[in-house]
């Protein structure tokens, strides 16, 4: 008499008797297995993830209210902008935690963002998108369907100057902010 046997069946215990076999040949214990792996992600990580570099972006005290001062983060290829709010915003750093920065580059095609000083936001000259710095780069409205990657500062009150530290988010055109 031959017995039927359910496809579901057959893959449980195929499956079963292959994962026993493999503990059993294997030489390293399921503790030393798991220490192995946690070596091995932490010596990947390092190896994928550069560190940012540090970078001046200016002096907080002659940073002018609403006025935009460019530089580039981190390398010469990335357009940013600082600009000091005025008040105290989300992420702001400076003696009144009031300095942020941003990529100008636009998350929907690339295209230079201007900032506005009437409206108080970053505007694309390409396909009218809108970002409004005093909320994290949050997209107002338009085509880009990301808020703009942050610039993220440090204040060192000694020298009384705002460095560029790291970046919030995927600078348009990239796979990785350090390249």
């Amino acid at each position: 008499m031959t017995e039927k046997v359910s496809r579901r069946i057959f893959l449980k215990v195929a499956g079963t008797s292959v994962a026993g076999v493999g503990a059993a040949v294997s030489p390293v214990g399921p503790a030393m297995a798991a220490e192995s792996d946690a070596a091995a992600i932490r010596a990947a990580a390092g190896m994928a993830v550069l560190p940012y570099p540090k970078a001046a972006v200016g002096k907080a005290k002659a940073m002018q209210p609403n006025t935009p001062v460019p530089f580039n983060y981190p390398d010469a290829g990335s357009p940013c902008v600082a600009i000091k709010m005025g008040q105290r915003v989300a992420g702001g750093v400076g003696p009144d935690g009031d300095i942020v920065a941003y990529s100008s580059l636009c998350t929907h095609m690339g295209c230079p963002l201007m900032y506005d000083a009437k409206t108080r936001s970053f505007k694309c000259p390409c396909h009218y998108s809108m970002f409004d710095p005093e909320k994290s780069g949050q997209m107002i409205c338009g085509q880009a369907t990301e808020d703009l990657p942050q610039i993220q500062l440090s204040y060192d009150a000694g020298s009384d100057t705002v460095h560029a530290v790291a970046v919030t988010g995927l600078i348009y055109g990239r796979q990785a902010n350090v390249l």
